[in-house]
């Protein structure tokens, strides 16, 4: 299930990250007081950055990388701003026109078939032994788990005709 926070510790923890990073070229040490959940806890953690609604960089761990979330906040924000291929890095000029999103996933749980999959409630990771693709829950026109599916094969450059498993999961998304 995505549940939906506003002006919260996570957000406010990936835009310090990122704009201490792109300003100073430091990386931030998190605060100590910060909610024992993300001091406490290890998960895997993806940060979304978007400019006038149009995505400006998504890095994120299936797994957690580091000693707990906060720590996996910051590596994300930094690595979602300066290091998504598929963008330039940002500059000191976009910071204050960018908007944060962090998904802390869930367990993950294998599922058999497309019928246990719900696009809204589920993101969804494909594997093979060498390669993954994953997709978070809930986004902007993807509309069935099939049109999900795709896109994560896409991703990990899994065939339809390879021998891969399928497996779901929930995010808490902070925004």
């Amino acid at each position: 299930m995505v549940s939906f926070y506003t002006n919260n510790p996570y957000v406010e923890l990936a835009r310090k990250a990122l704009e201490t990073y792109i300003i100073n070229r430091q990386v931030i040490i998190p605060a100590s007081d910060l909610p024992d959940d993300m001091i406490k806890r290890k998960a895997g953690v993806f940060v979304v950055i978007k400019k006038n609604n149009q995505f400006r960089g998504c890095i994120g761990t299936m797994q957690p990388t580091r000693e707990n979330i906060a720590l996996e906040i910051i590596q994300n924000a930094i690595s979602a701003g300066t290091r998504d291929p598929r963008f330039y890095p940002v500059s000191k000029d976009e910071l204050a026109d960018l908007v944060y999103f962090v998904d802390v996933i869930k367990q993950y749980e294998q599922v058999e078939s497309l019928e246990e999959l719900d696009v809204k409630k589920y993101g969804l990771a494909v594997m093979t032994e060498y390669k993954v693709g994953l997709i978070l829950p809930d986004i902007e026109g993807i509309e069935t788990p099939e049109h999900q599916l795709y896109i994560a094969l896409g991703k990990a450059g899994i065939e339809p005709s390879e021998n891969y498993r399928i497996y779901r999961f929930t995010v808490t998304r902070y925004s």
